[in-house]
C-alpha cells in the first residue's frame, strides 16, 4: 500500500505570509481610524479584501487535503480490520489440520508412528503432507503479520498527517478570522467617510488603488467579479418611487467596481437617492450607471478601458444594505434605463 504523501512546503510558506499580512503595521496603509487619508482606506480594503480571499481559498485547500487524508485513515483501518479476519481464518486452518492430524495418529509418539506404520513410504507421506500443510498456513500467516504492520503503521502516518492539517487549519482559520477583523473595520471607516461625502453633496477626490492595467480580453464583462444578484430591474417596493430602474448585485462594502465596458466618464456625483455614482457613456450611445458607491477612481471626463476599476461598493443614498446599482440607460439621464441583464447576455456576459 503506497503511504499518503506530505503536505506541500507551500503550506506553512502561505502561513508565514499571512502572519506577515497580520503583522503589518497601520503606518504602512496610510494609517487608521478617521484619520487615514481616503486614498489609504481604500486601497487598505481592497488589500485585505483579497488578502481575505487568499486566506479562504488556502484554508479550503487545506481542509479538502485533510479530508483526504481522513478517507485514507479509514481506508487503511478497513484493510486491517480485513487482514485481520484474514488471518484469524488462517489460524482457524491450521488448528483443523492440527486436530485432524492428531486424530489420525491418535496422539502416538513419532517413534510409535514408525513402528506401527505399515510401510516406509506410507510414514514418509503421512509427515511430509502435514508438514506441508504446516508450512503453508505458517508462511502465509507471515505473509499476514507484516502486512498487518504494513497497514497499522500506514494508518498511523495517515492519522498523524491528518491531525497535523487539522491543526494547520485551526491556524489558517484564526489567521482568516483576524484579516476578516481588519477587513470589517476597513470598510466601516471608508462608509463612514462616503456618508459624509454623500451628506454634504460633494464628492471625494479620485482615489488611487495602485491597480494593474485591465487585460480582460473581452469587449464587455460584469460591473463586479463576486455577486449575487438581489433587486431585479422593474421590480416594486417600498424605497423606489415607481419601479426599480436597475439591477442590484449584493457585494460587501469596498468591493472592486468595473466599467463594464470602454467608455467616457460623464458624471460623478454624491447625494441624493443613489449617493456616490459614476455614469459611464459607451460607444453606440449606451450609458451605465454604478451608484449606492463608496469611492470612486476616476473623475468625470477619463477615458477607462473594460474591466477597469472606477469605484468601490458600499450603501449611500437611499440603501438598505451594501450593494451595487447597477444601470443600462439609451442616455446619460435618470429614466431612460432598460433591463441590464438581456443588454449584458445580448453582449456575451451571462449573470
Amino acid at each position: 500500500m503506497r503511504s499518503p504523501r506530505r503536505s506541500p512546503l507551500h503550506v506553512p510558506v502561505f502561513l508565514c505570509a499571512v502572519a506577515l499580512l497580520l503583522a503589518r503595521p497601520a503606518a504602512a496603509d496610510g494609517g487608521s481610524g478617521g484619520g487615514e487619508a481616503d486614498s489609504g482606506v481604500s486601497a487598505r480594503v481592497v488589500r485585505l479584501y483579497e488578502d481575505a480571499a487568499a486566506a479562504t481559498q488556502r484554508y479550503e485547500a487545506v481542509h479538502r487535503e485533510a479530508e483526504k487524508q481522513l478517507a485514507e485513515a479509514r481506508r487503511s483501518q478497513r484493510l486491517l480490520a480485513r487482514e485481520q479476519k484474514r488471518i484469524a481464518g488462517l489460524h482457524d486452518d491450521l488448528g483443523r489440520i492440527a486436530r485432524a492430524q492428531y486424530r489420525q495418529v491418535g496422539g502416538v509418539p513419532y517413534a510409535a508412528q514408525i513402528i506401527l506404520a505399515d510401510t516406509p513410504e506410507e510414514l514418509m507421506r503421512s509427515q511430509h503432507v502435514f508438514s506441508q500443510a504446516n508450512l503453508a498456513v505458517e508462511t502465509m500467516a507471515a505473509k499476514s503479520r507484516r502486512a498487518e504492520s504494513r497497514l497499522a503503521a500506514d494508518r498511523a502516518r495517515s492519522s498523524a498527517l491528518w491531525r497535523d492539517l487539522e491543526k494547520r487549519n485551526r491556524k489558517l482559520a484564526g489567521m482568516k478570522k483576524a484579516i476578516q477583523a481588519k477587513l470589517d473595520e476597513a470598510r466601516r471607516v471608508l462608509q463612514k467617510q462616503a456618508d459624509a461625502s454623500a451628506a454634504a453633496g460633494t464628492c471625494r477626490s479620485a482615489v488611487r488603488l495602485d491597480e494593474a492595467s485591465p487585460r480582460t480580453g473581452r469587449p464587455w464583462v460584469a460591473p463586479v467579479r463576486e455577486y449575487r444578484l438581489s433587486a431585479p430591474f422593474g421590480g416594486g417596493g417600498t424605497h423606489w418611487a415607481n419601479r426599480h430602474t436597475g439591477q442590484d448585485f449584493a457585494v460587501p462594502i469596498g468591493t472592486p467596481v468595473r466599467a463594464v465596458g470602454a467608455g467616457k466618464v460623464v458624471k460623478v456625483t454624491c447625494g441624493g437617492a443613489f449617493g456616490m455614482e459614476v455614469v459611464i457613456e459607451h460607444p453606440g450611445g449606451y450609458c451605465t450607471q454604478y451608484a449606492h458607491l463608496a469611492a470612486v477612481t476616476v473623475n468625470q471626463g477619463d477615458r477607462v478601458a473594460t474591466g477597469q476599476w472606477i469605484a468601490q461598493s458600499g450603501t449611500t443614498g437611499n440603501s438598505t444594505g451594501p450593494h451595487l446599482h447597477f444601470e443600462v440607460r439609451v442616455t446619460p439621464q435618470l429614466g431612460s434605463g432598460i433591463d441590464p441583464v438581456p443588454w449584458l447576455t445580448a453582449r456575451g456576459v451571462k449573470l
